[in-house]
């Protein structure tokens, strides 16, 4: 008999106090926080699921090989099993450590990028998008169209748009250092790639003579959906699948935060030795010696031990159904939201949510504030205030108006996922009267992070 209640495949060994708060001390923390969600003190937050990354908790194992970390400066076994770990589960032979997944993108763009360049991607995430453009290279989005359709239910909507890239390749190839496919595609909605669609970009890339690189963060979780979703994998081994996923690239830049598991690190690995030499300066000038990229010994083996469990089944299985758990409860209450339901987070859609609230005056922050007042619930917006200006300051409606919230691995249980139904309930039944937002300070770029609002009368 197959049971419907979807347990966790680990037991808690440690537990953290959650700060209870009022609705009072919620509305004067946000007020003072200039109503930017990454601005206020996690100790005023009751369910945090502004983001995935660094956030999970980590394993038994992971603590234990903490201790089996060594701290030598300069080729240390910690190195030695980080590396095998990496090429092992990827294949790539020049693995570059750094100290998170924005560092790996600073460092392949700087050798890559420059202006007069371009830079395609499925969607290009902020952090992504800001180092491509620090250059002074373009970022291009190619999403597939039935990416832009939040109520479409299609198994791949994170999908590069193959004539499309066919196209601008075919123009500009010259001008073009590499295509990024990030899979799962975060901006998206959280939404896979399938294996024909790398697999087809692969070949494009290979006729045009350019390189493709995956933004790897959730590489298991998209690998766990082509085994349920694509045919001729149903019976392949996650590991299987991510191999043959990354044969097709010549690349990759990774988030350890994410799927490895680890509250720190990450790494740019490449086939091509050129480009590895050159970003071996970078990091030895911004992040420290090649065998250590800017993390200790102890998170190299925490790393290599989450990759390990990453790739688990049971652990795939769980965190894939109880993702969609909380998607199903929003949906049959009619919250507007993308469907399917990603992998690492749920979508909530502003847009068709709040209707009467102009995109520029962002719907994504109103839903985003009023979770947080309502329930101590911390979202992220993702539209129009994360993607911000164009370079050239002109400021444009974001192609989607989102509110993510990503679930950190191993941290929540099933009756703080209920909690977080209620509360979007009752922010469903005050939808109506939310007023928009005006941003009063703004820094140039990844405004999101700092920016000042104020809500419109």
């Amino acid at each position: 008999m197959a049971y419907q209640t979807i347990i966790e495949p680990f037991r808690i060994h440690s537990v953290e106090p959650i700060p209870m708060t009022t609705r009072e001390q919620r509305q004067e923390a946000i007020r003072v926080a200039h109503y930017n969600l990454f601005q206020l003190p996690a100790r005023n937050v009751m369910i945090d699921l502004l983001t995935d990354s660094g956030t999970g908790a980590m394993s038994r194992d992971q603590w234990a090989a903490i201790q089996h970390g060594d701290e030598s400066y300069a080729g240390s076994p910690s190195w030695e099993i980080f590396e095998s770990a990496v090429q092992e589960l990827f294949g790539f032979p020049h693995i570059i450590p750094t100290h998170q997944g924005r560092a790996a993108e600073r460092i392949l763009f700087s050798v890559l990028g420059g202006p007069n360049k371009i830079v395609p991607a499925n969607t290009h995430f902020d952090t992504t998008r800001a180092n491509v453009e620090y250059t002074g290279a373009q970022a291009i989005d190619l999403l597939c169209p039935e990416g832009l359709d939040p109520e479409l239910e299609a198994p791949f909507k994170g999908n590069i748009n193959l004539s499309a890239l066919e196209a601008l390749l075919a123009k500009r190839a010259t001008d073009i250092p590499a295509v990024i496919l990030t899979v799962t595609n975060n901006s998206g909605g959280g939404q896979p790639v399938s294996m024909e669609n790398i697999r087809a970009a692969s070949t494009l890339c290979r006729t045009f003579g350019v390189p493709l690189y995956l933004d790897s963060c959730r590489f298991a979780e998209n690998a766990w959906f082509i085994r349920l979703r694509e045919p001729g994998y149903a019976t392949k081994s996650v590991t299987e699948i991510v191999r043959e996923m990354y044969s097709y690239a010549d690349g990759m830049t990774m988030s350890a935060k994410k799927d490895p598991m680890a509250n720190i690190g990450g790494w740019l690995a490449t086939n091509d030795p050129a480009i590895a030499d050159q970003a071996r300066t970078m990091l030895i000038l911004t992040e420290g010696f090649p065998t250590y990229g800017g993390l200790a010994g102890r998170d190299l083996e925490a790393i290599a031990q989450g990759l390990r469990e990453a790739v688990s089944h049971d652990y795939l299985h769980y965190r894939i159904a109880s993702t969609a758990y909380l998607g199903d409860a929003l949906e049959e209450m009619d919250f507007p939201v993308v469907r399917p339901s990603g992998g690492h987070a749920i979508y909530l859609d502003a847009r068709r949510l709040l209707p009467h609230i102009p995109a520029l005056a962002y719907p994504g922050q109103a839903l985003a504030i009023a979770l947080y007042e309502l329930g101590g619930v911390r979202g992220c917006e993702i539209g129009s205030v994360m993607f911000g200006r164009a370079p050239d300051g002109s400021e444009h409606p974001s192609a989607l108006e989102l509110v993510r919230l990503a679930i950190p691995r191993r941290t929540y249980t099933q009756s703080h996922i209920d909690y977080v139904v209620e509360v979007c309930a009752e922010v469903l039944n005050i939808a109506p009267n939310l007023r928009g937002y005006r941003i009063v300070k703004e820094p140039p770029a990844l405004r999101h992070f700092t920016a000042q609002f104020a809500p419109l009368v």
